[in-house]
């Protein structure tokens, strides 16, 4: 139901006929966009311009000749030539309608099933899993699962693969701590909970020796090697011993690991986000390593340097100016003088399998900016070893931020567990909806009495939705600060109010006490008789549009901003449109098929998002 695709059926073979390079048609239909003032038309078509050059002619002598070849068709009313060329385009009302209606009769909500779908891997979360998820584990997270539920709702085969950091020191210093630290007693009790706290013992013991030698007036760094005190000695060793196959290190590895996953899962289920297809950790990839750098030392794309394996830069291009830098082909390090590998050769590990056991047209990696120079360095060497059929992508996002527009950090203390923040949000949910109750019941709304179960699901999807839109509706490239209370505002862009949005649809059928199947099997006519219908209809039209831009570029903010310009059209037309006292039987069914639609397209948006809708708030 897509406007766009109809607007450039119609302009292609006209642009083909006066365009003299046809390899430029396409980018010509891609001039055609949503119009930035409404008032001027629905569309924008601006390769009157272009075009002009290459006839060598005047743009709005072009623009106007190309209206005059427009044929007869019942898609828009007839166009105008603004400024220096411009085509502005309104789409007819009759037509709208028609498109409307077809859209709610169509379970998929017009959108349609795509030609050549892709199969992807997408590659995100990713935490250390010896160590409780904290609020910067968020964003990966979140918008991880967002572009798998978005790329498989549009057709696409999504794999789903939780690269878990399971190998790492984190699990020597556990190792460490469980036999310096660990209380027997809380162990056999709750294992997860003792573990956490051990983990968290470690760290304050390190901060403490890194103060003793006047270390830590420094930045606490990411890496805890780089400390070198007693106890990151100690847990490096430990570390050094279970990758040797030492049997009781592997013996503890092996206990621990179901407690850890066990923690992740629950934040993960607290969250909403879809179960991984896979969750392969960087133990998985372990024995595959001494293959990857004996392979590359094979092709002679690896060699021996003071005894480190190294993958060096592209000999005979030397970069000259700043942009030639950044494009250059990065050396690598795969294996380290004292043997040990490093986490590219993981990474060429890692794709080498999703290569082998997949198959896929590209892999997304959904990780921080920070990590940009490490992405660009692997893929890389991982298409100079010859993984160039398959397209990779780094789907990077800034830093989240406190309060005070700071990173957040664990190792500086101000960054708070996620388990518990939620907790604290759906709280917040909670408080929420009972001022809410308590504001309605003062001006003398109807409103119901709902057992405290309901209150307690409304409240979880209240807090996790406001938690998971703060972060979507962000450019992903951004940084944005954490705070609770201006995430579950009841106005603005935000969760909460897309929910009520919703609830306020459903209510509206509960109040006409009216079953909404039959606006779904057989629709009734719609009617526009007021601009607010009619810009309803439009937005409702452009649902496909905005969900093709997002996967297209992999930004779920696109879905947010389509959510708040359709929770707008709808405000518009409550205030200007009344559905249950409508002038005529005709023009009641006509709104309450706008009402259901409108809700339906907020609830799958919604749901792509991950995040819940309620019946009633």
């Amino acid at each position: 139901m897509n406007p766009l695709p109809h607007l450039r059926t119609l302009f292609e073979p006209i642009l083909t006929q006066l365009a003299t390079n046809a390899a430029k048609v396409p980018d010509y239909l891609g001039m055609i966009r949503v119009s930035q003032n409404p008032e001027h038309g629905d569309y924008q078509a601006n390769f009157a311009m272009p075009l002009a050059k290459e006839l060598k002619k005047k743009p709005p002598d072009v623009a106007a000749e190309i209206i005059a070849k427009l044929p007869e068709n019942d898609l828009l009313e007839l166009p105008q030539v603004a400024g220096p060329g411009f085509i502005n385009l309104k789409l007819q009302s009759d037509w709208l309608a028609q498109q409307v209606r077809s859209m709610a009769a169509d379970s998929r909500l017009g959108i349609t099933p795509l030609a050549q779908p892709k199969k992807f891997v997408i590659d995100y979360s990713s935490p250390n899993v010896a160590k409780p998820l904290h609020v910067g584990h968020i964003r990966s997270t979140i918008i991880g699962d967002a572009l798998t539920r978005l790329l498989r709702y549009l057709g696409h085969s999504v794999i789903s693969d939780n690269h878990l950091g399971d190998w790492g020191t984190q699990f020597g210093m556990l190792i460490h701590g469980y036999r310096n630290f660990l209380v027997q007693e809380a162990y056999a009790k709750d294992p997860l909970r003792e573990l956490a706290r051990v983990y968290v013992e470690i760290r304050h013991l390190i901060a403490k020796e890194a103060e003793d030698l006047a270390i830590a007036k420094r930045v606490f760094p990411d890496d805890i090697e780089d400390l070198q005190t007693p106890t990151v000695v100690q847990c490096q060793r430990e570390t050094a011993k279970l990758h040797a196959g030492d049997p009781d290190n592997v013996a503890l590895w092996q206990e621990f690991m179901p407690h850890c996953l066990e923690a992740l899962h629950q934040v993960y289920h607290k969250l909403g986000i879809l179960p991984f297809d896979h969750e392969h950790g960087e133990s998985f990839y372990n024995p595959m390593l001494p293959g990857v750098v004996a392979d590359m030392l094979a092709k002679g794309i690896a060699f021996e340097s003071e005894g480190a394996i190294v993958v060096p830069n592209v000999k005979g291009n030397v970069p000259k100016t700043e942009e030639e830098r950044k494009k250059e082909e990065p050396p690598a390090l795969i294996r380290k003088k004292d043997g040990a590998f490093t986490y590219t050769t993981s990474d060429l590990a890692t794709i080498k399998y999703r290569i082998e056991a997949f198959q896929p047209d590209a892999m997304v990696y959904v990780v921080d900016f920070r990590q940009a120079l490490h992405f660009r360095t692997f893929f890389a060497q991982a298409r100079r070893w010859g993984c160039s059929d398959v397209a990779l992508e780094h789907v990077s996002f800034g830093a989240m931020l406190s309060r005070e527009g700071k990173p957040l950090k664990t190792r500086e203390g101000n960054a708070s567990e996620l388990l518990p923040l939620l907790d604290d949000a759906v709280e917040l949910g909670l408080r929420s909806y009972r001022e809410s109750y308590a504001q309605r019941k003062e001006f003398g709304h109807d409103v119901p009495e709902l057992s405290d179960a309901v209150i307690q699901d409304i409240a979880e999807a209240i807090g996790s939705g406001a938690v998971k839109y703060a972060d979507l509706s962000q450019n992903r490239n951004s940084d944005y600060k954490y705070d609770p209370e201006k995430m579950l505002a009841t106005e603005g862009n935000t969760a909460t109010y897309m929910q009520y949005a919703y609830a306020r649809c459903r209510a509206i059928f509960r109040k006409g006490q009216i079953d909404d199947a039959r606006f779904r099997s057989s629709p009734p006519a719609v009617m526009i008789v007021h601009p607010a219908e009619r810009t309803l209809c439009l937005q409702l039209l452009r649902f496909e549009e905005a969900l093709l831009s997002a996967a297209a570029e992999y930004m779920p903010h696109y879905i947010t901003a389509y959510l708040w310009d359709l929770a707008k059209s709808l405000s518009v037309f409550y205030e200007n449109c009344p559905v249950l006292t409508a002038e005529s039987p005709e023009l009641k069914e006509s709104r309450l098929l706008l009402v259901d639609l409108g809700g339906r397209v907020m609830k799958q948006a919604l749901d792509l998002l991950g995040i819940r809708t309620v019946e009633r708030m």
